[in-house]
Formats: C-alpha cells, sequence, structure tokens
C-alpha cells in the first residue's frame, strides 16, 4: 500500500482553518476552491467534483473535533482503496500546521495522487492564507 504525506504551515489561526476543514460540504467555496469545483452532502458521505471531471463519493470516516482531525474514504476514482486524514496543529509564531496523509491501492496510483495532493495543499494554502489576519503595520518615529 502507498502513503502519501504533506503538509503545509499558514498563517492563518488554527481554529479557523479547523473551521474550513471541518466544514466537509464547503470545500469548493472555503478550502479548495477552483481544485474542488463542488461538494454536495448525502447521509454521511460528501459527493466531490474536482476542476478534473473527475466526480468521488468520499464516506466521512471520523471528524474529531479535540484532535482537529478529519479521515475520509473514497469510493470510485483511480484507486481501489483510498483512506486519508488531515490534521490541524497549532505551530510556531500563531501559524497553523496541516497534514494531509493518504494510504492507497494500487502502488502505481503514487505519482498521480501525489500530483493531485500537492495540487490541493496549494490551493489550500493560498486559501487559508488569504483568510490570516492582515499583518500589523510598520511602526515609525516621528520627530
Amino acid at each position: 500500500m502507498a502513503t502519501v504525506r504533506r503538509e503545509i504551515v499558514t498563517t492563518a489561526d488554527a481554529d479557523e482553518v479547523w473551521s474550513a476543514i471541518r466544514d466537509v460540504g464547503a470545500l469548493h467555496t472555503r478550502l479548495v476552491p477552483g481544485f474542488v469545483i463542488d461538494t454536495k452532502l448525502e447521509d454521511g458521505v460528501r459527493i466531490v467534483t474536482f476542476a478534473s471531471g473527475m466526480v468521488v463519493r468520499e464516506p466521512i470516516v471520523t471528524l474529531d473535533e479535540a484532535a482537529m482531525r478529519l479521515v475520509w474514504a473514497a469510493e470510485g476514482g483511480m484507486t481501489r482503496h483510498y483512506n486519508a486524514s488531515v490534521q490541524v496543529s497549532p505551530a510556531a509564531g500563531g501559524a497553523t500546521r496541516v497534514v494531509w496523509i493518504a494510504d492507497f491501492l494500487p502502488d502505481t496510483a503514487t505519482d498521480t495522487i501525489t500530483a493531485a495532493i500537492e495540487a490541493g495543499m496549494a490551493t489550500m494554502q493560498r486559501t487559508l492564507d488569504g483568510h490570516a489576519p492582515p499583518a500589523a503595520p510598520a511602526r515609525t518615529r516621528s520627530g
């Protein structure tokens, strides 16, 4: 079984990041707009339409509020098994670390899954950083 692990560090607050991730029906608006173009919810499953046109059913396995961790599986697409998690944790300086880990079969899907996760994480980074509070203005000395 292949595993892909990627992480980003965003300037957004951990609670804000978790709020976007835990909103499982809003991937296309709050977390990865453009990478995902539509998300629908049906009885514990999200139906995800990617920009490529691929549609995947993703049963939500765990939504752990205390650990800020979301786990899902995937049905359809190119894998015969897919299980993934995204976990949020505070990082130094008020930043937030987001880790996405996917385990899947067949191993031959590694290059495609890796490219998709990297594209998703890049979109997530841009989206989350866009929601971060603006930096404090530099102080100037008068005199």
